[in-house]
């Protein structure tokens, strides 16, 4: 399983099982995801990574942007509640 497969899927379980804005603020993805993708990030310094590495990186991206959004929406939320 790819990082961004991996990735998706913590992303997944997290919604799933709740938790409010502290348990999304509190989201990281695991080590070995986060190791996959800073293996592919070096890689690519060094030259055109295989198209399906290119893609599993780009679909990383994708999903650390999402989570960036949702983040940004949690903290909105959490504040509001604390007013």
């Amino acid at each position: 399983m790819g990082a961004a497969e991996k990735s998706y899927d913590e992303i997944v379980d997290l919604f799933a099982r709740g938790g409010g804005s502290g348990a999304v603020l509190a989201f990281r993805p695991s080590e070995e995801a986060s190791a996959r993708v800073r293996d592919l990030l070096t890689r690519a310094k060094d030259g055109p990574l295989p198209d399906d590495e290119q893609a599993e990186l780009e679909r990383y991206s994708e999903l650390e942007r999402l989570m960036q959004l949702v983040k940004a929406r949690a903290r909105r939320f959490s504040g509001a509640a604390e007013r």
